[in-house]
């Protein structure tokens, strides 16, 4: 029947427009997923960002001991052309500081010298009263309680 061909061939174009008109909006909801999700990470990384900043300039500014009052004495040893970087190390491992880096920052922002010597510190002392007492060292052991 000839009537059926242009039947069908109307419906085949109608079924394109909507197959396209789909596709269009398909397109259209993932492109803003896609960007919300962009967005939401853009967010999230720069919250991290500046909350990590934030703690890492409190602790070169305002410093704070590993334990509270009365701590654990440790004794260290700095051995003669031992680097900040070296000693920052060693009193993280020791367990007298949280963060070498804000250690070797406060170092180098408070224009601190290492000196070479024995040394008792204790777990209740802050970084920067520790590098106060390795700049002021004159090479006799040093104890703070």
């Amino acid at each position: 029947m000839p009537w059926e061909a242009g039947y069908n061939e109307e419906r085949e174009q109608d079924m394109s427009r909507a197959t396209k008109e789909i596709n269009k909006i398909t397109g259209a909801v993932i492109a803003i997923s896609s960007r919300l999700i962009i967005f939401a990470l853009v967010i999230l990384l720069l919250y991290e960002g500046v909350t990590r900043g934030y703690e890492f300039g409190h602790d070169i500014f305002y410093a704070s001991a590993v334990d509270s009052e009365p701590g654990r004495d440790k004794e260290i040893t700095i051995s003669k052309g031992t680097s900040v970087v070296q000693t920052a190390k060693l009193l993280k491992d020791s367990g007298l500081i949280s963060n070498e880096y804000s250690f070797i920052i406060q170092a180098e922002f408070f224009d601190y010298k290492v000196n070479p010597g024995g040394y008792t510190f204790n777990t209740s002392m802050t970084s920067k009263e520790i590098l106060q007492m390795m700049n002021e060292n004159t090479g006799e052991k040093e104890e703070k309680k």
